[in-house]
């Protein structure tokens, strides 16, 4: 089962990586950016980058050699950290971002796929069999960089660029402290999720009869 989900991880989330690639970028260019700027573009979104993530992490762990393929993705730490950030997608987009816009035709089935379908497959593969009850609780504070970075990126990028990939983020039509909240918001709710997450993987650890890992310091 775990094989199989990770091979409709991988294949799903490169064809709707692709098929959302093929319309957003000649959408974008038909809007007056250049073919240059409509990458960013596309590039800019979280749920792109998790998405890539996520395919990363699977592509990482097909390889026959074992680990052969992006090894930097297919250790526990990455693979408990994309869990985490691809449930946010999920979360984010079906509390918060679905009702703000109507897709239609593709832009609709690329929709479905990158905010329900991969990020459901990729949960649901890490808990059958991506969790082994090895992640660390200073794990966390890795797993932070990536959505920490990724705002610093948007709200620095927002001013040059004239635009923000979500409305929550829209410190000119919102106002600084209306975004303070709404990230405050979500890095808390990625927190939660990160704890969530080691419970998770330790409780499933020591089903499989393997206790948690345990942080260490000093001596014994």
């Amino acid at each position: 089962m775990g094989r199989f989900l990770q091979i409709a991880g991988l294949v799903i989330g490169l064809i709707a990586l692709v098929l959302q690639a093929a319309i957003t970028i000649p959408a974008s260019m038909a809007a007056g950016r250049s073919l240059l700027g409509s990458i960013v573009f596309l590039l800019s979104f979280f749920t792109i980058l998790t998405n890539i993530a996520a395919v990363m992490v699977h592509a990482s762990l097909l390889s026959p050699t074992g680990y052969a393929w992006f090894p930097a993705f297919a250790g526990q730490r990455m693979r408990a950290g994309v869990a985490v950030s691809i449930t946010l997608v999920f979360i984010v987009y079906a509390t918060v971002l679905a009702g703000l816009w109507q897709p239609q035709g593709l832009f609709l089935l690329c929709d479905i796929l990158l905010h329900y379908v991969t990020p459901l497959i990729f949960l649901l593969w890490w808990l059958i069999a991506g969790a082994d009850g090895s992640t660390r609780w200073r794990d966390i504070s890795w797993w932070m960089i990536y959505p920490l970075a990724y705002l610093a990126y948007a709200l620095i990028r927002a001013p040059f660029a004239g635009e923000v990939p979500y409305p929550f983020l829209d410190v000119a039509k919102n106002g600084a402290a209306s975004v303070a909240v709404s990230a405050v918001g979500v890095t808390a709710l990625f927190v939660g999720l990160s704890v969530l997450a080691v419970l998770i993987d330790h409780g499933i650890g020591r089903m499989r009869g393997k206790p948690a890992t345990r942080v260490q310091s000093g001596r014994r």
